[in-house]
């Protein structure tokens, strides 16, 4: 029925593992589908299983017109969540090191023609500075970002800025995990960042419709298509078995886009036995020079808790990502369908963390929609029913990859991550939470204390949340 060429799921090359005639023809099928009743509880009934579904199947989801059955995929996304990540969020916060860029991407405020911004990159000492201010916020981990330029920005400066960052101690606090997010680079440099000890490798596509992310990019290294779309291969190439992917929700329709990132996923998964460690959902918003009014794919809000909640049915395994991009209304309604990563206090400016930039000297790649300090955020997650997770503990003991999926999948993860986030929790409330974050906090700790399954996982946890206490730290499972 549909003309499906050069698709092929374990092809090295972009155009034939994200296959452009293979996704317009899922989206045809969706469409007929839209009301097949029959099809998408069958689809749904499978999901149950917690084993994932695929792309095609996803799509017709989000094509469902019937409101009960949209209902019920939210209540399964809400079940699948709490089945493998319980209520556990982890923290993070990004780390802008440098603004210099020499892409034309029309949709970030960095590119190259941008004369409005103040471009802007930290020396190490000011790195220093910031890695401080983040660590008396109480941030364990971070996601450094940074413009593509080969002399402002050239992998010397990434590796020596990790360093540096790993290198700092002040006070109790110490960054335990140093993710990536730099632009698309060759098998050798991604040797070189994981022997640096980063975390997780990511990358967003931005767009995976091949002559519309041409157009989007239209002069800098980056309007290379294919090598930007095969970078996690290369990365895995290199190494790194914890990626993260992404699309830019607002560059493409979000249907399109929709179904080119799970087949990214599937392709990583079927390639190298490992799907994405991460897969992050931003949506295009206002920056500098950027007016979301310029871009016709823009998408609302019941569209977006869609794809979040489809997303996590479809790949139940990986973990989720929602920025400051977002407003505390719209980051509410996702952690329930499937987020269980979120930043907190966040600053998008280059320096930004020791000291906050007034309009006129902006260096910041897109405005933040949810200014809450980290404590606020802590204190509303707790509100929420949310564990705030500061753990970095896989990462640190080797369960990275495959080893890592495996003990999701099992079942087995809820002995390590539960009680590490109870523990990360625990040294967070000490040493910077306010009196009332600490009250809140102290009371989730003592309740998911008992929930623990394992009992010699509980007696241990409890014996080091009394070493927490007693002023000792860093302790993992």
């Amino acid at each position: 029925m549909y003309n499906i060429k050069m698709y092929n799921i374990k092809s090295s090359k972009a155009e034939e593992f994200i296959s452009d005639s293979e996704i317009k023809a899922t989206m045809a099928y969706a469409h007929e589908n839209r009301n097949n009743r029959e099809l998408i509880k069958e689809i749904l009934e499978k999901a149950r299983s917690g084993k994932g579904i695929s792309h095609r199947e996803a799509a017709i989801l989000l094509e469902c017109e019937q409101p009960d059955l949209i209902e019920e995929m939210y209540d399964l996304a809400r079940d699948i969540k709490k089945r493998f990540y319980g209520n556990r969020i982890v923290m993070f916060a990004p780390l802008y090191l440098s603004n210099h860029c020499i892409n034309g991407c029309v949709y970030c405020p960095y590119h190259a023609k941008n004369k409005t911004i103040r471009r802007k990159k930290l020396t190490q000492e000011e790195i220093r500075d910031e890695v401080i201010a983040l660590q008396d916020m109480g941030h364990k981990r971070l996601a450094l970002e940074a413009g593509e330029h080969p002399l402002h920005n050239p992998i010397e400066y990434i590796l020596e800025s990790i360093k540096s960052i790993y290198s700092i101690k002040h006070k109790n606090g110490a960054i335990r995990r140093v993710n990536v997010n730099i632009a698309a680079t060759t098998v050798e440099n991604y040797r070189k960042l994981r022997d640096a000890g980063i975390g997780t490798y990511i990358l967003f596509q931005e767009t995976y419709n091949k002559e519309n992310y041409e157009a989007l990019h239209p002069s800098g290294p980056k309007k290379d298509y294919a090598y930007h779309t095969e970078a996690m291969d290369r990365a895995m190439q290199g190494g790194i078995d914890d990626v993260g992917i992404g699309v830019l929700f607002g560059l493409e329709t979000y249907r399109y886009d929709f179904i080119g990132l799970l087949m990214h996923a599937e392709h990583l998964e079927a390639t190298y036995g490992v799907g994405p460690h991460t897969i992050s959902v931003p949506r295009l918003c206002m920056a500098d020079d950027i007016d979301t009014a310029d871009f016709k794919n823009c998408v609302p809000d019941e569209i977006f808790y869609r794809i979040v909640a489809i997303i996590r049915i479809a790949v139940p395994y990986t973990g989720m990502i929602i920025s400051t991009r977002e407003s505390a209304k719209s980051r509410e309604k996702v952690l329930e369908l499937g987020i269980s990563q979120i930043s907190g206090g966040s600053r998008t400016s280059v320096g930004g963390y020791v000291q906050e930039e007034s309009e006129e000297e902006n260096s910041a790649q897109f405005d933040l929609s949810d200014r809450r300090t980290l404590d606020e955020i802590v204190s509303w997650l707790l509100d929420l029913d949310h564990i705030p997770s500061f753990c970095t503990a896989c990462y640190r003991e080797g369960r990275t990859g495959d080893r890592f999926m495996s003990l999701l999948k099992n079942g087995q993860i809820a002995n390590c991550c539960l009680p590490n986030a109870l523990l990360t929790l625990k040294e967070y409330l000490k040493d910077y939470a306010s009196p009332a974050t600490r009250e809140k906090g102290e009371a989730m700790i003592r309740r998911m204390l008992t929930t623990i399954p394992n009992e010699k996982a509980r007696a241990t946890a409890t014996k080091y949340l009394d070493a927490i206490e007693e002023g000792k730290r860093d302790f993992r499972f």
